[in-house]
């Protein structure tokens, strides 16, 4: 059975600016479309056409007095959002709202029928912006928004997040912390930034239970990542039984990357998009959306993009 995989990317997400010596950026994209190109990859997807999000969507996850915090900085040209890393530029906000525009356009080609799964090549990253506050090089919470957009747009009523960037989606968490219709799963480094993702946070009211939070200790690799995957992840879905699989794909956990200290391979990737593809075999048709989070050696990160949409292309695991 041949796999259709959709691809989401636009030139224009090169123009968010986050200055000099800065880890989040444009090169991180330029990168893996080379890449892909080089390894005659590109043809292989169906390459969406999207614009930006209408407002009504982000205002699903986010506040109307954030919003407008994030439009009106760029707009006035403050370069920092969060008194830390979270750098924008006048073009900023367009190419946010654009990259959520990207998301929701692969949502709606892989719940519409027309393809198997997508992957969003999308920047700035999403998952540690929360309701109220940008953070960690994150303006909108790009798969929050996906999973709000799903359940309304299409009456979706279980959706997985698996996030398995090396910094916990703190963002995400919160978003969906009290929700029992929106299981999120996070594979980070720990203890390490943003401070969040302990055991112990498991979700809070009808929500409890539906968050799941697996530590990793520096110096982690494969070997720990798979036996998660296998003894606590893959179970926790079946239980669940999603309807729909989103990842927050990071590849900052590759044993190359400068901002922390997890020994994963491309291979390793692989091995987690396989299984990924095998949860949404047997629960919601083969239905992912993914997403890109972190990745700041730019080898290292085309080398995993590479091998993750290979294993989405393939419609299997990559043994």
């Amino acid at each position: 059975m041949t796999t259709k995989t959709g691809f989401v990317y636009h030139e224009r997400f090169l123009d968010h600016d986050t200055g000099p010596g800065h880890p989040e950026r444009p090169d991180r994209l330029v990168s893996i479309v080379t890449a892909l190109n080089e390894k005659n990859l590109w043809s292989n997807f169906q390459h969406l056409v999207f614009g930006r999000a209408d407002e009504e969507w982000v205002l699903r996850v986010h506040s109307a007095k954030y919003f407008a915090f994030v439009r009106d900085s760029c707009n006035n040209g403050i370069e920092v959002l969060d008194h830390g890393d979270t750098h924008v530029c006048r073009d900023s906000f367009d190419v946010a709202m654009l990259a959520v525009g990207g998301v929701l356009a692969g949502v709606d080609s892989v719940l519409g029928g027309t393809l198997d799964n997508v992957f969003c090549a999308v920047r700035p990253p999403g998952h540690h912006a929360e309701r109220d506050a940008a953070l960690g090089f994150c303006l909108f919470n790009n798969v929050a928004v996906a999973a709000r957009y799903a359940q309304e747009r299409f009456g979706v009523q279980k959706i997985a997040i698996v996030d398995w960037d090396v910094h916990h989606g703190n963002g995400t968490q919160h978003i969906f912390y009290e929700d029992p219709t929106v299981f999120y799963i996070s594979t980070h480094q720990y203890p390490f930034y943003p401070g969040t993702g302990n055991r112990s946070e498991r979700g809070d009211g009808k929500g409890e239970g539906y968050t799941l939070n697996i530590p990793m200790r520096a110096g982690s690799g494969e070997k720990e990542y798979v036996e998660a995957f296998q003894n606590e992840i893959l179970p926790a879905l079946d239980t669940f039984g999603p309807e729909l699989v989103i990842i927050s794909a990071g590849f900052d956990a590759h044993k190359d990357d400068p901002l922390a200290n997890i020994n994963l391979t491309e291979q390793s990737f692989a091995k987690m998009t396989g299984m990924m593809i095998e949860i949404a075999d047997k629960h919601c048709d083969r239905k992912i959306v993914s997403v890109l989070e972190g990745g700041y050696n730019l080898e290292a990160l085309a080398g995993s993009v590479e091998a993750h949409v290979q294993v989405l292309t393939n419609g299997k695991t990559n043994s």
